[in-house]
């Protein structure tokens, strides 16, 4: 781990300080352009990497008694007075950019935030060198990745492995080459073939893989178009019990709702889902595809609010448009982003992923290179793409590589397409290990404009929702 001085806490507390003047310009984008700063983060061999990891992606998060605030501690004051108070809206994606890598934002295991002083309210957590000599490499994971605090307090990895459309033997593969080779604990799966395929994982590896050290996030089927408020409560929670029983578990980690054209269908089934916290079954509960106009519709009469709305984001989507309006919402209900499509969907998207941009940030042959950021070798698209939607301050569902398409996606025993997957997931595990500049994520933003759809995969109550292919 990094060790900062006295004298380097101040000079970056001074750059806090003077830097941080960011506003919406006035096409609502955010401006990421007030500093550069350094990365202290480090390459790690996924193959044999220390017991803890440590993360550039830092970001305050407002706490519960300021609302939409971050609170940024003035050593110039006081250590432990608070101090300078910036609207969250003006960092709304920058703070992940900006704010990375700065050791007084840093959130240890214990809760606090390098100097003694209790701070609870960062968006991720760190593993620390002090928390790493307290515990032995034993019982410590290889790899850990940084963890979001939900809404309850529920620590969840900002980075998942993205199951969707694989088989069932595809799905236990992954997740077997994911948890024990590359560090993944987040594991994102639907009902069906790849709940099945994450059952037989646990089966396999239980004498090595650790339940406790795993978060197992899963979905609620979508009811049939028509199907009674009560009749889709009566499916949720028969689901519930089909997906524990098949997984060999008491409880899981996340339960996530699809959205529906009915709102009373919502909340019928979000109770169902409340009922599930209330009785152990689930951790924490979030939502699928949901627009403003669905989650206005949950958070009339929820008593549990959404930890999460999980929904397709990538570079560019918040600059303007249903991707801006999204997010500026979901942040101003504290309710966080869970994001997938990093790469486009329901395929990668080649346009998206060949764009100059990308190749001349990542181009380490070229002069405009950032070494001291972006470490030694080219950072590829599809990496930068990635680290984006982290460094934003999102969590990520992440496919083992760039072999998916609608309803397909695979992690096959083949030497072909069983090398792509170990070299995917080697890839998304290294996100934490280099960052970007501010200036890097507002050009990214700014530049690579798209007004997709984040809700995509939404029901028809939603705009723009997706229609299958005949």
């Amino acid at each position: 781990m990094t060790v900062i001085s006295c004298a380097a806490v101040t000079v970056v507390t001074a750059t806090v300080v003077l830097g941080l003047v960011l506003a919406p310009t006035s096409t609502g984008a955010f401006n990421f352009n007030a500093f550069d700063y350094p990365n202290h983060s480090h390459s790690h061999n996924h193959n044999d990497a220390p017991s803890h990891r440590q993360s550039s992606n830092v970001e305050a998060e407002a706490d519960a008694n300021v609302g939409n605030e971050i609170v940024i501690e003035n050593k110039h004051k006081n250590e432990h007075e608070i101090g300078r108070i910036v609207d969250r809206r003006k960092v709304l994606l920058g703070a992940g950019g900006i704010l990375s890598s700065l050791p007084l934002l840093y959130n240890t295991n214990d809760g606090s935030n390098g100097n003694g002083n209790t701070n609870t309210n960062n968006l991720f957590r760190i593993p620390t060198a002090s928390a790493a000599s307290e515990e032995s490499s034993a019982t410590t994971p290889p790899n850990e990745f940084p963890t979001m605090t939900l809404s309850n307090g529920v620590e969840m990895p900002v980075l998942a492995l993205n199951t969707a459309g694989m088989s069932r033997e595809d799905s236990a593969r992954a997740c077997t080459l994911a948890v024990t080779k590359y560090g993944f604990t987040h594991i994102d799966f639907h009902p069906g073939m790849q709940r099945d395929g994450v059952a037989d994982f646990l089966k396999q590896q239980k004498t090595v893989v650790s339940r406790d050290k795993l978060f197992l996030n899963t979905k609620i089927r979508k009811p049939p178009p028509g199907t009674s408020p009560a009749d889709a409560a009566a499916m949720a929670r028969s689901q519930i019990d089909e997906d524990l029983k098949a997984l060999g578990v008491d409880r899981v980690d996340m339960l996530m709702l699809r959205d529906s054209p009915d709102c009373e269908v919502m909340r019928e089934q979000w109770k169902v889902l409340e009922e599930a916290v209330s009785t152990g079954r689930a951790r924490s509960i979030g939502v699928v595809n949901y627009c403003i106009g669905s989650l206005q519709c949950l958070l009339k009469t929820a008593k549990i609010k959404p930890a999460l709305n999980y929904y397709y984001s990538h570079v560019g989507m918040t600059a303007e448009g249903p991707g801006y309006k999204l997010r500026e919402f979901c942040d101003r209900k504290k309710i966080k982003t869970f994001a997938y499509g990093a790469f486009g969907e329901p395929g990668p998207n080649q346009e998206f992923l060949h764009n100059s941009l990308f190749q001349s940030i990542g181009d380490a042959s070229g002069n405009v290179y950032n070494y001291r950021n972006h470490g030694q070798s080219s950072r590829s698209p599809e990496e930068i793409a990635l680290r984006w939607v982290i460094q934003s301050g999102a969590a990520a569902s992440v496919r083992p590589s760039l072999n998916f398409g609608l309803g397909t996606s695979s992690c096959a025993a083949t030497a072909a397409t069983g090398g792509e997957c170990d070299a995917g997931l080697k890839l998304r595990a290294s996100v934490f290990d280099w960052s970007l500049t501010g200036e890097e994520m507002n050009k990214l933003t700014k530049i690579i404009k798209s007004d997709e759809n984040p809700t995509l995969f939404s029901s028809a109550g939603c705009p723009g929702a997706f229609v299958m292919p005949k």
